[in-house]
């Protein structure tokens, strides 16, 4: 059993070890996809293969799609050379249940993965072809955030950039680069439309893209290296758009664990690859059950049926709603209570977290009775369900290996919009009180013990990465007062806010020695 195209013709062995397979003729659909192509999608790596490649998959089998997906890689083109190519762009997803099981699915809907390279001579004239093709409907992103970026934190242009400023559309380097480059080849073939959909998990991440693309065209019509109104074109939402979307799917690096269940099914060539930029692939990826993906609908070439297969369709500011229903309050706010607490309390897996009936009580008490009063119902997701979704399901997955370590990464960075809208909800609201939140200055008070690096034992334990550590470090435990002032961590100062003094009341519970931790949890 191989995951290539002569490795799956067998069926019913794959069917026997309760593979799903793809039910569509591969063939007829690989030959419609290069004549016509559709969706091209930038960013090889797993989130693209658990989600939008299933999405795509489910839609070939029930008949609503004709022609499958393309995908770009323009960082890493070894992720294309040494694991796409040699699986002819077939892998396993492998979803994993809460309840402990597995199901697996053989996902055989990528046609054609090229390498965004303007070196390649071959896959460069491919993705020249393929922008300039009538049928383009939608050019997806999975890049991570940093790959909008032109620029560093320090204001230096990233790598390739102002070459490409200076040489226009013409063999670029830079990642945005190509991508523009691409585009103007859109315009100079009949100024032809297209959405620019980023589906990255970051706020407003259409104008993050957007942003990055007008630099660049603004730039190339200022120098005169594009062809003049190119820049128009980009702003012109009749030609181009540039979608808010909203994703939420946890798909962890892939599991040695999970290789070992489809070895033991009969599965070779297995073996993962690690490139030569460090990324981490294998012919499989393991993803949660759960997911979503809320899009802008703003398409003027049109677009594919995606609903059919779960995903919604929406305008701008109910993508903006269920962003801030996920981010501050319905989802994020408990991952950052259990990784400061499970440090604290010596905990490793979020998911055992969910089974310590201190932090179970806590973690309801913050999203069910503090939180949901203040969210603002998108109405195409029902807060209460969603965290139902997250409490009874997502979190208590035992096969998701997040770790509080991992998840208390630049806490600094979260506290404003994970909590701070929350207060800012509560002070802008006659019927709340700000004196009755209990479980989000128990967050703070927490973080502030954490912030002192010695567990709940009595035994120091290693900090997670934040820009913000050194310099909090410094207040705590003696100067936490300067700390609490600080609007732009906590998103309101903290005693404007009225909530100061229960902060600091927590804290001296939680540092008065070994077992503290514990202790105040119990009482609240």
């Amino acid at each position: 059993m191989k995951l290539t195209k002569d490795g799956i013709k067998n069926t019913a062995e794959w069917e026997s070890k309760g593979y799903s397979l793809p039910k569509f003729d591969r063939a007829a659909v690989e030959a419609a996809t290069k004549a016509e192509p559709f969706w091209i999608h930038f960013g090889a790596g797993n989130i693209f293969r658990a989600f939008q490649a299933n999405v795509v998959q489910n839609l070939l089998n029930d008949g609503v799609l004709d022609r499958g997906l393309v995908v770009a890689e323009g960082y890493d083109y070894e992720i294309i050379e040494k694991m796409y190519r040699p699986h002819d762009n077939i892998g396993a997803l492998v979803t994993l249940k809460s309840s402990g099981s597995v199901e697996k699915t053989v996902v055989g809907s990528i046609m054609e993965a090229l390498a965004a390279d303007s070196d390649n001579e071959a896959d460069w004239a491919r993705l020249c072809e393929i922008f300039r093709a009538p049928s383009l409907q939608m050019v997806t992103f999975t890049i991570t955030e940093k790959g909008y970026l032109l620029r560093n934190a320090a204001g230096v242009m990233m790598p390739g950039v102002e070459e490409d400023f200076a040489q226009g559309p013409v063999l670029p380097k830079s990642y945005i680069g190509k991508v523009v480059t691409l585009l103007h080849e859109r315009y100079v073939n009949g100024e032809l439309p297209v959405a620019m959909v980023s589906m990255d998990n970051c706020s407003h991440n259409g104008d993050k893209l957007y942003a990055a693309v007008n630099e660049f065209a603004k730039e190339w019509e200022t120098r005169g290296v594009c062809k003049p109104g190119f820049l128009d074109y980009v702003n012109n939402a009749s030609k181009v758009s540039f979608p808010w979307t909203m994703i939420d799917k946890i798909t962890p690096r892939p599991d040695a664990k999970i290789e070992k269940i489809l070895a033991d099914d009969g599965i070779e060539q297995l073996e993962p690859v690690i490139t030569s930029k460090k990324t981490y692939v294998a012919p499989f990826v393991n993803a949660e059950e759960c997911q979503y993906l809320v899009i802008e609908d703003s398409f003027p070439n049109g677009r594919p049926e995606l609903e059919k297969a779960g995903l919604y369709f929406t305008d701008r500011a109910t993508v903006d709603k269920v962003e801030k229903m996920k981010v501050c309050t319905c989802l994020n706010p408990l991952h950052t209570f259990l990784a400061v607490s499970g440090c604290l309390l010596g905990y490793t897996l979020i998911a055992d977290e969910m089974k310590d009936e201190d932090l179970l009580r806590l973690v309801k008490r913050l999203g069910y009775e503090e939180g949901l009063p203040v969210v603002v119902d998108p109405g195409i997701i029902k807060p209460r369900e969603f965290i139902d979704e997250v409490v009874n399901i997502r979190i208590p997955n035992p096969f998701m290996p997040d770790t509080p370590q991992r998840i208390a990464c630049d806490t600094s960075q979260k506290l404003s919009i994970r909590f701070g809208e929350t207060i800012k909800g509560y002070l802008g609201r006659s019927d709340l009180h700000v004196a009755d939140l209990k479980v989000v200055p128990l967050v703070f008070a927490l973080w502030l013990r954490y912030l002192t690096g010695i567990g709940d034992d009595g035994n120091p334990f290693e900090l997670s990465p934040d820009p913000l550590l050194d310099e909090c470090r410094k207040y705590v435990p003696g100067n936490i007062d300067s700390l609490l002032h600080r609007a732009e961590i906590f998103g309101v100062d903290l005693f404007e806010a009225g909530l100061a003094d229960k902060v600091k009341e927590y804290f001296a519970k939680l540092n008065c020695g070994k077992g503290t931790v514990r202790k105040t949890l119990k009482e609240i």
